[in-house]
């Protein structure tokens, strides 16, 4: 059973930064695009940011383009998203969630439906 934590949320003012992380444990991860989505209050659900599990392919949503990076590594088992210049409208809860396993090193899905593993979310805050 895949299992994914994620860590690094928090409260934090326009124009800061967060480094969230994510560990997964129980499944191939080296071998599982992962992706982060996020869920503000009376929200649907949307995707942020996703990585291949080559690494080649790293997407991203357009209201964060430029500020936020993902990364991986899969020695650790883990894949991080660097946010910076952080906004009001950022405030969410962040998901982490992995796909399964694929043959395809540049696979990195946006819809969520293509990612059956979901971490429990850690909540982040950007304050006006």
């Amino acid at each position: 059973q895949v299992q994914l934590v994620e860590s690094g949320g928090g409260l934090v003012q326009t124009g800061g930064s967060l480094r969230l992380s994510c560990t997964a444990s129980g499944g191939t991860f080296g071998s599982q695009a992962m992706g982060w989505f996020r869920q503000a209050p009376g929200k649907e659900r949307e995707f942020v940011a996703g990585i291949s599990w080559s690494g080649i392919t790293a997407i991203y949503t357009d209201s964060v383009k430029g500020r936020f990076a993902v990364s991986r590594d899969n020695a650790k088992n883990t894949v991080l998203l660097q946010m910076n210049s952080l906004r009001p409208e950022d405030t969410a809860v962040y998901y982490c969630a992995a796909t399964r396993t694929a043959r395809n090193g540049a696979y990195s899905p946006v819809n969520l439906v293509e990612y059956p593993y979901w971490g429990q979310g850690t909540q982040v805050t950007v304050s006006s």
